[in-house]
Parts: structure tokens; C-alpha cells; sequence
């Protein structure tokens, strides 16, 4: 059901309280498993009046509250980040940093632990100043670094197990402007300047092609609030990132799929298809990328100074395995936070992401890298494949008694509880 307010929405509750349904809140449905699935009650936050208006929420859309000296801004859980990254605009601020998907509601992507890349810079949830939740007696709660600080560290990465958010409120900045510059590399080359690239880039990233030497490098540096933007033009932004990096791309792996011992060839062709490009554009524009071929995804985070060693040994793994692989790797990096649930939590980190073609197997490549990863202390995202239950997430996660006490303190009678939670949070 998709309630219009926050009434329908404590209605909502209470009706399932009445019936002892269990309930799982949906954003865009942009997770690769079954994190919102639900055999009860299934419940969508919004929709909402996605032109560029006011910003005046319709359902749970839309900003309702701006200060422009502090830049915090309040925004209903259920606005998807492309909404929300327009209506910034017209305020003249900006997330601080982004992934390179903006589908999600912001709801799901801090729930889920999503973000960019930057050594510097922390994923979306660390962004987040203050979190309104209605929990399952229909009550609601805020929460802050100030106001009940161990429910924040729980709530900001809480895979919708503590309650539903409601209203999320995000520190901003003034709006600016990236200098993204594009190219191919050689892979040896990328990992032997590696810690110079990461350290002397904004937000830098690569992706790999396996069953090849090289990698696609994207640096992305900020420009100063005065600077002027140089977007690419309308048709090369569309033969770059819509004809070749989705319509041709879509069609090489369907090539792939019919004929495996192909792919190498592809992927050597693709890693040099993509030439070098440096342009400039407001932020998010920057940031986000159009994804329209299907496919699965696992990511893994991992101590930042294992990442070299971690991708290193997958690549290892592939060259052995004899699996074909038209998908890159992706590598990106994060600064350090204090979430409980968040991959990097207490440490600098290295994302590797890995993908498979939706129309090829998965499981038999993505299960030998969760093996790697264990050997790194690596923590899965929440919102991508993996096979990890509470058992062995205790052990990744310092604090992770702490958020199964704060679960059953706001939900003694496990109403946001469904079998994929029930996996992830069994009591110990």
C-alpha cells in the first residue's frame, strides 16, 4: 500500500499490529535481493509530485524545511535522489558527495549503506543530521548526534529493521561544479600509483575489464565556487554514455552470452571504445551515470590499505577459474564513519564491486569472492548480493550487539522483521 501521509501511515501499523502481519517498507526497488520483501504488509513511501516546483512534499516527496546559513536540509523519506538532487538545485546547494545511481529513495540509499566514491568523503548516510522514524506502535521518534545518539548510529544504516524513516535531514553544501576527466589505463599502471591517484583526486574510481590489462579511470575534482562549467555536448554525452554505454554495450553481452570464448575480445574492445573525455558540470550531473543494461551486483568493502592485495587476488581467481566475464570490476573508496551498520565504519575503506550480465550465472563467481573478502575482514553492502548471517557479521561489525539491542528495544514483536532480516539480525 502507498499511504499519503503520516497518518495513513500510523493507520497502516496499526492495522497490521491488529492482524500480526509483518511489515517491510519498499523504496525503488533497487537492491538485488530481498531486503523489502514481504508476505504481509508491503509498503511504498510515496509517490510525490516530481516536477520542479516548490518542493512542497506531496505523500512522502519533496523538502519541507531548508536553512540556507546552516545548510541542512529536510526531505521526506520517500524522494527518490534524482527529485532531490533537482529540487538542491534550486536551493543552490548539493549533497556532498553521491553514487552513481541516483534511482534510490533517500530512505533506501542511507538504509542500505550506499555511496560514492573520495577518500575524503563518507557515504550518503554520514551526510545525514537528524532522522524522524515511526515505529511500530505508531509513535514517532528524532533522532540525532544530540537527541538519543545511539538510536542515529543505529538509524542512519538500519536495512528498514528499526522502524520506517519518515523524514531524513542532510547537511549540505553550496552548489558546485567537477572537472570530471575520463581515460583508459593499464591496470599495473593504476595499481602501482595507486595511493597517488586516491590521495590526489576528489573522488577518484576505476573499473577493470577482466581477461584484459586495462582499466577506465575517472577522476573527478572539485572547482571553485566562481568557476564557469564545460558539460559535454548533447551528442557526445549521448553517444558516450546512452548509445556505447548502454544501447552497444547491452548488445556485446548479449554477444557473450551466445558465444563465451568471445568475451576477452569484447572486453578488449570495450576498455578502448570509451576514449578519453575531461569536461566540467554541476555536481550531480557529474556523478551520476545512466545504468540500463541489467545485471547482478555484490560489492565488498575492506580496510583501504587492503584494498590492492583484495582485487588482486580476485583477479587471480577469474585468470584460474576459466569463467568468461563481459562485466568490469569497480573500485572506489570512502573515508572512515561512526554508523554501526556502515561498511566503513571505523576505517578508511575500498569498495570492489563486482557484476555478472543478468542473462549469465552469477552465484559460482560472486560466492568465491565473498570467500576472498573474508580473508580481508570485508563487509558487504547491504543492498547487493551476499550470503552473510549474523553469526559472521558479529564479527565484522564491532557494534553490532549495539544495533540488535536498539532493534529490540524499538521492536520487541519483530514487526519489521522478514526472512531476509531475520537472517541478517538472529539473536545471539
Amino acid at each position: 500500500m502507498t499511504p499519503r501521509d503520516d497518518d495513513e501511515l500510523a493507520a497502516a501499523l496499526a492495522m497490521a499490529r491488529s492482524h500480526g502481519w509483518g511489515v517491510r517498507v519498499v523504496g525503488a526497488g533497487h537492491s538485488f535481493h530481498d531486503i523489502a520483501a514481504s508476505d504481509d504488509l508491503l509498503i511504498r513511501l510515496g509517490p510525490g509530485d516530481e516536477s520542479r516546483g516548490s518542493g512542497r512534499p506531496t505523500g512522502f516527496t519533496g523538502i519541507t524545511a531548508f536553512d540556507a546559513d546552516s545548510g541542512l536540509v529536510t526531505v521526506r523519506a520517500g524522494t527518490p535522489l534524482h527529485l532531490l538532487n533537482r529540487l538542491l538545485d534550486d536551493l543552490g546547494v548539493a549533497m556532498s558527495n553521491l553514487g552513481d545511481i541516483d534511482r534510490q529513495t533517500i530512505a533506501g540509499a542511507i538504509s542500505t549503506g550506499t555511496h560514492g566514491t573520495g577518500a575524503r568523503y563518507p557515504g550518503l548516510a554520514a551526510q545525514v543530521e537528524a532522522i524522524r522514524l515511526m515505529l511500530a506502535d505508531g509513535s514517532q521518534v528524532t533522532c540525532s548526534a544530540e537527541q538519543d545518539p545511539g538510536l542515529f548510529a543505529a538509524a542512519r544504516v538500519s536495512l528498514g529493521a528499526l522502524g520506517v524513516l519518515t523524514d531524513i535531514t542532510v547537511r549540505c553544501v553550496p552548489a558546485f561544479v567537477l572537472a570530471a576527466d575520463e581515460r583508459p589505463r593499464s591496470v599495473d599502471r593504476v595499481l602501482s600509483e595507486l595511493d597517488q591517484l586516491v590521495a590526489d583526486n576528489d573522488h577518484f574510481e576505476f573499473y577493470w575489464f577482466p581477461h584484459t590489462r586495462r582499466t577506465l579511470t575517472k577522476r573527478n575534482n572539485r572547482l571553485p565556487a566562481d568557476a564557469s562549467s564545460r558539460p559535454l555536448s548533447p551528442v557526445r554525452a549521448w553517444l558516450d554514455d546512452e548509445f556505447l554505454s548502454n544501447r552497444v554495450y547491452e548488445l556485446t553481452n548479449r554477444l557473450a552470452t551466445v558465444v563465451p570464448r568471445l568475451t576477452p575480445t569484447i572486453n578488449a574492445i570495450a576498455s578502448r571504445a570509451l576514449t578519453a573525455r575531461s569536461y566540467s558540470d554541476v555536481s550531480h550531473r557529474v556523478f551520476v551515470s545512466p545504468r540500463r543494461v541489467v545485471f547482478r551486483e555484490m560489492e565488498y568493502a575492506v580496510p583501504r590499505e587492503a584494498l590492492r592485495d583484495f582485487l588482486s587476488a580476485i583477479m587471480s581467481w577469474i585468470e584460474r577459474s576459466g569463467m568468461y566475464l563481459p562485466f568490469p570490476l569497480e573500485v572506489r573508496f570512502a573515508a572512515a564513519d561512526d554508523i554501526w551498520l556502515s561498511p566503513a565504519y571505523g576505517r578508511a575503506t575500498g569498495y570492489v564491486a563486482v557484476h555478472q550480465y543478468h542473462r549469465l550465472p552469477y552465484e559460482r563467481y560472486f560466492r568465491e569472492v565473498e570467500r576472498i573478502a573474508a580473508d580481508f575482514e570485508g563487509r558487504p553492502h547491504w543492498g547487493k548480493i551476499h550470503w552473510l548471517e549474523a553469526e559472521t557479521l558479529r564479527d565484522r561489525y564491532p557494534r553490532f550487539d549495539d544495533f540488535l539491542r536498539v532493534r529490540e528495544r524499538l521492536d520487541p514483536d519483530g514487526m519489521f522483521v522478514n526472512a531476509h532480516i531475520r537472517r541478517l539480525f538472529a539473536p545471539k
